[in-house]
């Protein structure tokens, strides 16, 4: 007890403060987030995400070398679809010649030990806007989960090396894990957003992709009906806990920021890897405040990317990861 006991000791200088600090940074933690869009030469800055781009698969191909520079280790693919090749079924998801498949190749050739992981969701593909297939006002279950295996196969093919399914469907997990491992891709991990939550801070990430859901009669106004109610907490670790049982390899809760108590709940509750999503709308409000001066841009960014570490973190998906990878270089 005091005064024979004084914690400011340990906070005397910047060495001992390094010390004796719990949790650290590295390049090892972060997953890039990457946008891809049909066409040659385009690199297209998203006005609601400052800094982050929409780039066509030869852009791409310089991007991953950047990556490599950096010893950055892991993308998350996105691909924006032209909306002549959108329906209800989603089926350009699986086009063995579709963007997000030659995308995945266009990493593999630039870098062959670069991970790559690829979002498995329908909306992008969507003409709804939805997660799945629409039918009578409603995401249907089973047949989604049907489209998100073949999906999940055709990435794979492609060169995959985690499929992430962002969907939240139920049973998804051991679905795809059987199509997977019925097609000889044992290896191919799954990357499961166990805990994804109905979310207001995804709104400049719909815009990047324009996946938002359409506003008709009869298609469901939005995507509570299959993602998480931000008010539940036991919710997302039972989630958690089913994916583990299915055979997800790592699991995610998404976004980050408002709910690091999930993070560490699920931590906590399970056995593998934890991966948080930084979202676009954390991303968007940093820019934001930075902006108007309000606050230190490189000091806020690097605080929150700690916080997911102290709250149970092990990997990162972050659009900050390459001013993080920049920064700790210089430091």
């Amino acid at each position: 007890m005091y005064p024979i006991i004084r914690n400011r000791r340990l906070r005397t200088s910047s060495a001992l403060r390094s010390l004796v600090q719990e949790n650290t940074l590295t390049v090892d933690d972060f997953i890039v987030p990457l946008f891809v869009v049909e066409g040659t030469d385009v690199k297209e800055e998203i006005l609601s995400m400052p800094g982050q781009y929409r780039m066509s698969v030869d852009v791409l191909e310089d991007e991953i070398r950047e990556l490599t520079a950096l010893k950055l280790k892991a993308v998350l693919l996105f691909a924006k679809t032209d909306d002549t090749k959108k329906d209800n079924a989603g089926a350009e998801a699986w086009n063995p010649n579709g963007l997000m498949q030659r995308a995945i190749k266009i990493v593999k050739a630039a870098n062959s030990e670069m991970l790559v992981l690829t979002d498995v969701a329908l909306d992008p593909f969507s003409i709804y806007g939805h997660d799945g297939i629409v039918s009578g006002g409603k995401v249907l279950n089973d047949p989604t989960v049907e489209a998100l295996c073949k999906m999940s196969v055709s990435h794979a093919r492609a060169g995959a090396d985690l499929v992430a399914p962002s969907d939240m469907m139920d049973g998804r997990v051991i679905e795809i894990r059987k199509a997977l491992d019925a097609e000889g891709f044992e290896d191919v991990g799954i990357l499961s957003y166990a805990a994804k939550y109905a979310s207001a801070f995804y709104g400049p990430f719909r815009d990047a992709l324009d996946s938002a859901p359409v506003d008709a009669e009869n298609i469901p106004k939005d995507k509570k009906s299959y993602q998480m109610n931000p008010a539940n907490r036991v919710e997302a670790v039972k989630e958690a806990l089913m994916d583990q049982e299915e055979g997800a390899d790592i699991l995610m809760v998404k976004p980050g920021l408002p709910y690091l108590d999930i993070v560490r709940e699920v931590k906590n509750a399970v056995q593998l890897p934890v991966a948080v999503y930084h979202v676009s709308g954390e991303y968007a409000m940093l820019h934001a405040a930075a902006e108007k001066g309000w606050i230190d841009y490189e000091r806020a960014y690097l605080e929150q990317l700690i916080c997911f570490k102290r709250a149970g973190a092990d990997l990162i998906a972050t659009y900050f990861a390459k001013k993080a990878a920049k920064h700790l270089q210089a430091h």
